[in-house]
């Protein structure tokens, strides 16, 4: 019974090797002995039944020893070794090998420790906009590409993050839009240095490929873009509470950073948000943030690289949702106005999320100190000018609505399934207010509006995590200006304006 036992535990073992999914080449051949041993099992079965039998009634009559399947038996207890020899280092190797994936989050490749990781992500956005009621304006009906970003970020040595976006969309040249590293010591202190977003406006800082019109409202010309400097960030109270504050070269209202310092004063810039409900157990507080971000910067009397940007015409003012400038810095005497003395901002800021429902908001204020070139008459001034948005969306589809990632489809568009992916709602109310006192020295009031009040309505179809068709309808009306002129913003701000977008948007 005993060897009977052994060739029991041999045939397992062989049953393990027939059972396995990959075969070398040497062990093939082992197959027919296999089979072979299998009926010589069988055999020695009998034989022991009989010899049972014969004990029985009292006969004895052992079998010998058979030294050809102690000697296979020895050959499959090596292969068994060989074996396990060969699992260990299979999971030896996988445990070391690179992780590479594609998805709807696009193409990362990542050590199989995760210290280092690369990832490339794109954003491509085709546009049209079409402008109803605008005579004498060429060309603002367009079809155009507004964004197309290769995206690339990644780890090194584990705590070490960066992010590089080129941009070849829109009207400009090429350039570089964000470009940094991240040092996180630990989700609540972390340093950043590069280009990359100021910390100050709240629409400003959802991602390009998440807002939910097709153009951010007006509070958004009066905040910094992207800039270059030294930030501390991080999350406190399991990200109830984030923070921001930093060092930058300073730029003007809603200007992106060329590169180079204009100015030997640098700019303070910082930001507080509160998310006190985060981890509730009301599910309908859960989405209430609040904040503040601010900034303060001096500028010598140097250039116009301290005003507004030149979005929409040809001078430093402020600009349209469609992108027209409707102010500008050009007073009658056509004397150069420069920013001269200090430039400081505050944005009191909000959002509230609960399942389908979003609702943002924003105030913002930006004094300017501004000075004219001129000896005759020689002036300067503070000017401030204030802007302020409310935004509400609702998801018909009913997923949830986030301030950061957009809406995540449940049903991806499948028409043969009967799936149409998700659609969103959109509707704002926005209001940018110039400082009276930048007539007529630093503006002139018959080109020049002094308000802007906007509203629009959007409809997104998010077809998939990936893929948006967005369509929405600005109507923007002036106060201030209309002298009818050839280019902005006389021009633009004679009548109202109103611009029907759309936009197909491939984000991965």
């Amino acid at each position: 019974m005993k060897k009977l036992a052994n060739w029991t535990r041999v045939g397992l073992v062989i049953g393990v090797q027939l059972a396995a999914p990959a075969l070398r080449a040497e062990e093939t051949n082992l197959l027919e002995i296999v089979r072979q041993l299998q009926r010589r099992v069988e055999e020695l079965e009998a034989k022991v039944k009989a010899q049972e039998g014969a004990q029985a009634t009292g006969v004895t009559n052992p079998a010998p020893a058979n030294p050809r399947l102690e000697a296979l038996d020895q050959k499959v207890q090596t292969l068994e070794q060989k074996q396990q020899a060969d699992e260990a280092a299979e999971a030896a190797r996988a445990r070391t090998a690179p992780i590479i994936k594609v998805g709807e989050e696009g193409i990362s490749m990542a050590s199989s420790n995760g210290d280092f990781r690369l990832r490339l992500e794109g954003v491509l956005q085709v546009d049209s906009r079409t402008f109803f009621q605008s005579p004498g304006v060429v060309g603002n009906d367009s079809l155009l590409v507004r964004r197309a970003r290769p995206i690339l970020e990644g780890t090194v040595y584990r705590d070490f993050d960066f992010l590089f976006v080129p941009d070849f969309g829109g009207t400009s040249a090429p350039q570089i839009y964000d470009a940094y590293v991240n040092y996180r010591y630990s989700p609540a202190l972390q340093l950043q240095a590069g280009k990359f977003k100021s910390p100050v406006g709240l629409e400003q800082l959802v991602l390009d490929r998440d807002v939910a019109l097709n153009e951010r409202g007006l509070p958004t010309d009066l905040v910094p873009n992207r800039d270059i400097g030294f930030e501390l960030h991080g999350d406190l109270f399991d990200k109830r509470l984030s923070y921001a504050a930093g060092i930058f070269n300073g730029v003007g209202d809603a200007r992106l950073s060329n590169n180079a310092a204009f100015d030997d004063d640098k700019a303070f810039e910082g930001r507080v948000f509160l998310e006190p409900f985060r981890k509730a157990d009301i599910p309908a507080i859960q989405g209430l943030g609040f904040g503040v971000s601010g900034s303060y910067e001096s500028f010598q009397k140097t250039n116009t690289t301290g005003l507004p940007n030149t979005t929409g015409g040809t001078l430093p003012g402020y600009f349209t949702v469609g992108q027209e400038q409707f102010f500008a810095y050009n007073p009658t005497g056509k004397a150069a106005v420069v920013a001269d003395g200090d430039l400081w901002r505050l944005s009191p800021q909000g959002y509230y999320y609960y399942g389908p429902f979003g609702l943002l908001w924003e105030y913002v204020i930006s004094d300017q100190g501004v000075g004219r070139t001129v000896t005759a008459p020689a002036a300067s001034a503070r000017l401030e000018n204030r802007a302020w948005q409310v935004q509400g969306s609702w998801v018909i589809t009913g997923e949830p609505a986030a301030y950061a990632g957009g809406v995540v489809p449940r049903h991806p568009f499948n028409p043969l399934a009967g799936d149409w992916g998700a659609w969103q709602l959109v509707g704002r109310y926005s209001e940018l207010d110039i400082d009276p006192d930048a007539f007529p020295l630093f503006s002139d009031p018959t080109t020049s509006a002094r308000r802007a009040q906007e509203w629009s309505l959007g409809l997104n179809w998010w077809l998939n995590h990936n893929l948006r068709f967005m369509t929405s309808f600005s109507h923007t009306t002036f106060t201030g200006g209309g002298t009818p002129t050839v280019s902005s913003p006389g021009i633009v701000n004679r009548h109202p304006e109103n611009v029907l977008f759309t936009r197909l948007q491939l984000a991965f």
